[in-house]
């Protein structure tokens, strides 16, 4: 008999035991590095803008002028909220795949109109429709990522897949510092629309069992987890272990509303998942999208030198990622989390007080902040993505992403109001205090979900 015949009646506890028990596969990978192509885009697509500023045309205005360059910075952030909240709403009902996809042809197509534009005003409100898409894909991504990954080491799993995304951030930074001063921003919005190209993958990868099974749809989770299993099997030459459910006869109710997310168990999670987004991205993005335009205008240097200085940053920040990959499942994610939001905390008050003489010094121990606050950035996708049910898992993973994209408003904003009223210190210190109070709702707060089943977190 075949293998992938070995399995229960179609229920979504079956399907979820099924899934289970596969082993790590070439399928697994192949589906990693798709979904993750767009994942890249989406994060070389979301600091384009960062390192754009310093060579946005004279007439609009924007260098020189903190308040507007903020505004340039946020409005993005406004899209990403929108795209975030709805991307999530939109994914538990019509798939994870599919929004992925809208979401992917939204933000490279924008990006290439954005390339041709003359007026600020158009500029920037294509770049809300790109905040949209960009908003929708990452969290809505990370769930379908997160189900097709069995519990053990899944937080290696999904992490090693998140990486891609600050990955994206590294080469936006590279590409810029050698595009934008030989041939202007503009090349770079251009080459923001080279995503498109993944739309057939994407297209052939199956949908999430479990999101099909949990909204009811049984027979098309049956075929879905079948072609899943062939694959495995065809690429393993290895039969496949007999799945064990909890609960054979169990099925998600398929209507999820939103208030859920306030009720019952959820209610502590989804605030402090709020909190804990909000902090981290308020810090992360108010760094990394001021860091060019702050070396240009704070410390005159040219737009070469401070988009090179930027790629240490972010690259700082890859390795902050790639190093809580393989500690979140030794240590946990709230030990993870709230001890690297700790760390950051005291580095940005070093900071303060003592690193805004010289660019050499911002660029160390911004660096250092990178490190560790992008390393909580990519924590929190596997484990938003974690502490909700299938039937609401991409709606409270976006929740928590909107979270995050208010952050990505606030905190450039925030750099331009103080830059124009206050100093330096002062902006990193309004990040070192965001930065505390985001390890402390996590320290007292979290629940940890380390090697236990989405299921049994869920329950």
């Amino acid at each position: 008999m075949n293998t992938t015949q070995q399995t229960l009646s179609p229920s979504a506890d079956a399907i979820n035991a099924r899934m289970e028990r596969l082993p790590m596969s070439s399928w697994h990978i192949k589906a990693r590095v798709i979904v993750g192509a767009v994942t890249f885009f989406d994060g070389f697509d979301q600091l384009m803008i960062a390192y754009s500023l310093p060579d946005l045309p004279g007439p609009w205005g924007v260098l020189g002028n903190s308040a507007l360059t903020g505004w340039v910075i946020a409005v993005g952030g406004i899209g990403m909220l929108i795209g975030a909240l709805g991307g999530g709403w939109l994914a538990d009902r019509i798939g994870r795949l599919n929004v992925i996809q809208l979401a992917l042809v939204v933000y490279a197509i924008t990006s290439l109109i954005m390339a041709f534009t003359d007026s600020l005003e158009v500029f920037m409100s294509l770049r809300v429709v790109q905040g949209i898409g960009l908003g929708a894909e990452v969290p809505v991504a990370a769930a379908y990522i997160g189900e097709i990954a069995r519990t053990h080491k899944r937080g290696r799993f999904v992490l090693l897949y998140e990486t891609i995304f600050p990955i994206g951030l590294v080469a936006s930074a590279i590409v810029s510092s050698w595009v934008v001063p030989r041939w202007g921003y503009e090349v770079l919005f251009i080459l923001g629309a080279i995503p498109i190209l993944l739309v057939p993958l994407l297209h052939r990868l199956p949908e999430s069992p479990r999101w099909l099974a949990a909204r009811g749809r049984l027979d098309d989770a049956e075929t879905s987890m079948s072609r899943i299993e062939n694959q495995v099997v065809q690429r393993s030459g290895q039969p496949l272990p007999t799945p064990r459910p909890t609960n054979a006869d169990a099925v998600e109710l398929p209507q999820t509303r939103v208030r859920e997310l306030f009720e019952g168990v959820y209610l502590r999670r989804t605030v402090m998942l709020a909190t804990i987004w909000l902090c981290a991205y308020f810090v992360n993005y108010g760094i990394a999208s001021w860091l060019p335009t702050l070396y240009r205008n704070h410390f005159d240097l040219s737009v070469g030198s401070a988009l090179h200085y930027s790629i240490f940053t972010t690259l700082a920040g890859l390795i902050g990622c790639i190093m809580v990959a393989f500690l979140i499942d030794n240590l946990g994610r709230r030990i993870c989390i709230a001890g690297a939001m700790a760390l950051c905390t005291a580095v940005l008050l070093l900071l303060a007080t003592f690193g805004t003489n010289s660019a050499l010094a911002v660029l160390g121990w911004s660096a250092a902040a990178a490190l560790l606050v992008f390393s909580v950035n990519m924590a929190l996708y596997v484990y938003t993505a974690e502490l909700y049910p299938t039937r609401m898992r991409a709606m409270g993973a976006s929740f928590g992403g909107a979270a995050g994209r208010l952050g990505i408003i606030v905190g450039p904003l925030s750099v331009g109001w103080i830059l124009t009223n206050g100093t330096l210190s002062w902006v990193f210190i309004t990040f070192a205090v965001v930065a505390g109070i985001g390890a402390i709702v996590v320290a007292l707060f979290a629940t940890e979900t380390k090697e236990r089943t989405l299921e049994e977190i869920s329950a």
